[in-house]
C-alpha cells in the first residue's frame, strides 16, 4: 500500500512541472514529521516556491501537510555532483498531530542556541574570520572554562593522564596513520615550513600515540589512559555549516586507553561508566546506546579480535544497565564501536560519547608492550570521546536549558542590584565578599531604574539576583530573588551559602572508582 507521503510527494512533482516542466523527483525521503523530494531545476526563489505550495491539489489524501522550506543540495551529498533542489514537506495523518509537532517546531524555534548564543553574549562567528570558526565572547568562554575545568579535573581523580599535542603535524605522520589515504578530503590543505608539508590536525589520536611510543612499557604499566582537549580542524561544506553543530575548527575531549588483552572488558566498562557519570552531572539523564558491528565489505583485523570486542561493548551496555541497538556493520573499518546518543528536554536526540577499539593505529605506528614473557604484544587501543566536541555539547546544553544554565555551569551565577545610587558602595561590598568565595558576579551601577537592572538580569537568565537598600545595608544582608523560585526573603552571606550548598556540590567532580 503507498503512504500517504508517498501519495504526497506525487502531487508535489506535479505542482512543481506547473514552473518546470521537464521536472523528475530525483530523491524521495520520509521521516517521522514528512519528507522530503529533491529535484533537478534551476534554484527556487521565494514566490515560487509560494506558488508551489498553493498548487498542491491533495483533497482526496487523509493528511495535513505544509511546505515547509527549500535549500540546495549536493547529489548524493558529493561536492563533485549537480545541485539539486530539496523540497521539505510537513505531513501528518491528522490535524492534532500536525499542530502537536507545529507546537513542537514554536518551542524548539525558542531553544535555538544561535539565537540564544547572540542573546546571551555567548559566541559569534564572523566572516572576516572565517566561515566555521567559532569566537567565544567572555560569558561563552566562562562558560567552557567551567565546563572544561569540571572535566579535567575529574578525568585526573578517575585515572587519567592529561596531556597536550600541537595543532600541527608533518606529512609523513597523517601518510603513516592513513589519514591521508583515507581522508584528505576532510583536511585542510598543506603548510609547507622548510620544505616540508604539515597539515592542521582533523584527528589527536597520533599524538597520543608518539606520547605512549616516546619509551618502553611493560605490562605493568598499563593500563594507560592520556586525555586531552584537542583543537581539531575539518573541511565541512559551507552549506552543512550549522551554529555549534557543525563547525571547522572545533575542541575534542579526546582520550585513548592502551590496555591488556586481560584488561580490556574492564577498560571499557569503566570508560562508560565514567562518561555516563559525567553526562549525568550536567543534567542528562535519558540514553540510547548503539553497538555498531564490523563493515561488511570493508574492515582490518582478526576476525576473532572483531567478534571479542563486540561481545565486550555490548556487555559494557547491558552493565550499565543501558537500552541498546544493534547497528549491523555500522563500525568503522578500524573496529567496533559504541555510541551513546541521549535525549534533550524536547526528547530530540544528540550523538554525544562514542567508544572504539581500533585495530589500525597500533600496527600502523608499532605500538606494543613488553609482556610477563619478555616478548613485545601489541596492546589494545580504544577511542573515547565523551562530549563528542566541546562545540556541540554546548550548544546541546543551551537548547536542553534554554539558557537557564544551572547555578554552578551559569557563567554569570549573581546580580546585583543597588535600589539607589547611595546604595552602590554596600553592593560592591557584597560583590566583593561574593567574588571571594568564588562567585561569578556582575554589579549594575548603571544610572536606570531598579526595576530595569533587575529585568536586564533576568534577561540574561542569571539564577540570583541580589537586591540592596537602606534596611540591607543596615542589617548587612541582601534580599534575593530565585530565577527558579521567586522571592526568597532576606539573607546574609553565610545563610545565602548555606542555601547554595547542594547546588554547589553539583558542580565538584567525584573520584567515582575505587580501582585504577
Amino acid at each position: 500500500m503507498v503512504s500517504y507521503k508517498k501519495l504526497l510527494a506525487d502531487r508535489l512533482t506535479e505542482a512543481v512541472r506547473k514552473h518546470f516542466h521537464e521536472a523528475n523527483c530525483i530523491k524521495f525521503m520520509e521521516s517521522n514529521e514528512g519528507f522530503y523530494c529533491d529535484y533537478d531545476i534551476p534554484p527556487l526563489v521565494p514566490k515560487i516556491f509560494e506558488e508551489i505550495g498553493k498548487q498542491i491539489s491533495a483533497d482526496d489524501i487523509d493528511c495535513v501537510f505544509e511546505l515547509r522550506s527549500y535549500s540546495g543540495v549536493y547529489e548524493d551529498d558529493n561536492a563533485n555532483n549537480r545541485v539539486l533542489q530539496r523540497i521539505y514537506v510537513t505531513a501528518f495523518p491528522t490535524a492534532d498531530e500536525f499542530m502537536e509537532y507545529k507546537n513542537f517546531l514554536e518551542e524548539a524555534a525558542k531553544r535555538d542556541h544561535k539565537v540564544l548564543g547572540n542573546e546571551l553574549e555567548l559566541f559569534s562567528a564572523s566572516n572576516d574570520i572565517g566561515q566555521g570558526l567559532i569566537l567565544w565572547h567572555p560569558k561563552g568562554a566562562m562558560l567552557r572554562y567551567i565546563l572544561e575545568g569540571f572535566g579535567q579535573k575529574a578525568h585526573i581523580l578517575n585515572g587519567y593522564q592529561w596531556v597536550y599535542t600541537p595543532h600541527i603535524g608533518r606529512s609523513e605522520l597523517w601518510k603513516t596513520s592513513g589519514h591521508l589515504q583515507f581522508y584528505r578530503e576532510t583536511m585542510y590543505n598543506p603548510i609547507v615550513i622548510d620544505d616540508e608539508e604539515y597539515y592542521l590536525k582533523p584527528m589527536n589520536c597520533p599524538f597520543h600515540i608518539n606520547i605512549y611510543n616516546s619509551r618502553i612499557h611493560s605490562y605493568r604499566d598499563l593500563p594507560i589512559r592520556y586525555a586531552e582537549y584537542g583543537n581539531v580542524y575539518r573541511y565541512e561544506l559551507s552549506g552543512t555549516l550549522n551554529g555549534l553543530t557543525r563547525v571547522r575548527g572545533f575542541t575534542q575531549d579526546d582520550a585513548h586507553i592502551f590496555c591488556t588483552p586481560e584488561q580490556v572488558e574492564r577498560e571499557v566498562e569503566r570508560a562508560l561508566e565514567f562518561s555516563l557519570y559525567i553526562l549525568r552531572s550536567f543534567g542528562l539523564n535519558k540514553f540510547q546506546a548503539y553497538v555498531s558491528t564490523r563493515p561488511e565489505n570493508k574492515s582490518i583485523g582478526d576476525e576473532k579480535d572483531w567478534e571479542m570486542a563486540t561481545e565486550v561493548l555490548k556487555k559494557a551496555v547491558i552493565s550499565a544497565g543501558l537500552d541498546y541497538k544493534i547497528d549491523e556493520g555500522g563500525g568503522a573499518f578500524y573496529g567496533p564501536k559504541i555510541d551513546i546518543k541521549l535525549y534533550d528536554s524536547l526528547n530530540r536526540e544528540w550523538q554525544c560519547s562514542t567508544i572504539q577499539f581500533d585495530f589500525n593505529l597500533p600496527a600502523r605506528f608499532n605500538v606494543f608492550y613488553v609482556g610477563q614473557d619478555g616478548k613485545r604484544h601489541t596492546p589494545f587501543m580504544i577511542h573515547r570521546a565523551l562530549f563528542g566536541s566541546m562545540e556541540r555539547f554546548i550548544a546541546l546544553l543551551i537548547e536542553h536549558y534554554k539558557g537557564e544554565f544551572p547555578f554552578w555551569l551559569a557563567p554569570v551565577q549573581f546580580g546585583v542590584v543597588p535600589i539607589r545610587e547611595k546604595h552602590n558602595d554596600y553592593a560592591k561590598k557584597i560583590s566583593s565578599q561574593l567574588r571571594g568565595q568564588g562567585f561569578r558576579v556582575e554589579l549594575n551601577l548603571d544610572n536606570d531604574n531598579m526595576r530595569n537592572k533587575i529585568k536586564n538580569f533576568q534577561l540574561e537568565k542569571v539564577p540570583y539576583i541580589l537586591v540592596v537598600g537602606d534596611m540591607e545595608a543596615e542589617n548587612n544582608t541582601f534580599a534575593v530573588r530565585s530565577r527558579k523560585d521567586g522571592d526568597l526573603g532576606a539573607m546574609d552571606l553565610p545563610a545565602l551559602i548555606e542555601y547554595l550548598k547542594p547546588q554547589i556540590e553539583q558542580g565538584i567532580p567525584r573520584c567515582i572508582f575505587e580501582d585504577f
